[in-house]
């Protein structure tokens, strides 16, 4: 298998990429990294020391690929699929990029702060940085349910790499900071989202992985279901 992609099933930013390569069928195999193992980190850390994750490994190409959204123009440009993630136009791409980079840094960014704070030891908690947390995503939730008036993705009329972001960050952040009652365009996006199969195929495979989610109290029963 020439695409190798390295991951953890809970992470969202490997949620964005995964939903991108079952979008357009793209063959590859997936290794999960236990970080806790060093001899499991050892294959990641040798192609990217930063040690983030998601990361491609294209074996007939002999590239490494970090950053998600770096990884999806990447598969877009060398393994294209029926599905294009990109469009062709530069000013839907601009804002396909915008919106991308808005679902990864003021939505996903702020819940997984939110996330992390309830694994920190006893008496290390950052209460101020969760507050700032979720007081961002209280400002994107608002952005989003404006943008999406009137249409049925986050930048139009058709899916793109912005709502594999979106999918794989409002998953979460509903969990840990839930829409408000007024935010119907968000819900029904996020229900649109859910419904769709690479979305499905993702979850499902992170579902076994759930137990460790340190929110996992506060789930909705409806997301063990997909």
């Amino acid at each position: 298998m020439a695409l190798i992609l390295y991951i953890h099933p809970l992470a969202s930013f490997c949620h964005k990429v995964l939903i991108a390569l079952y979008e357009n069928a793209i063959p590859f195999r997936s290794e999960t990294v236990d970080f806790s193992n060093p001899a499991s980190a050892s294959a990641l850390l040798e192609r990217w020391p930063v040690g983030n994750i998601p990361v491609l490994h294209d074996g007939a190409a002999g590239r490494i690929i970090p950053e998600t959204s770096i990884i999806i123009e990447y598969l877009q440009q060398n393994y294209p699929g029926p599905a294009p993630l990109l469009p062709s136009d530069t000013e839907a791409r601009l804002q396909v990029r915008l919106w991308d980079r808005f679902f990864d840094l003021y939505v996903s960014t702020p819940m997984q702060k939110i996330v992390t704070d309830r694994i920190r030891p006893s008496g290390q908690n950052d209460p101020h940085g969760v507050a700032s947390a979720r007081a961002t995503l209280d400002t994107a939730y608002a952005m989003i349910e404006r943008q999406l008036s009137g249409q049925p993705w986050a930048t139009g009329e058709t899916f793109t790499m912005a709502d594999c972001s979106a999918a794989s960050a409002l998953f979460f952040a509903f969990i840990v900071h839930p829409f408000t009652a007024g935010q119907t365009n968000l819900q029904t996006y996020l229900d649109q989202l859910l419904a769709r199969p690479s979305i499905r195929r993702t979850i499902g495979e992170a579902r076994p992985f759930f137990e460790m989610f340190p929110y996992r109290d506060a789930m909705p029963a409806r997301y063990l279901a997909i």
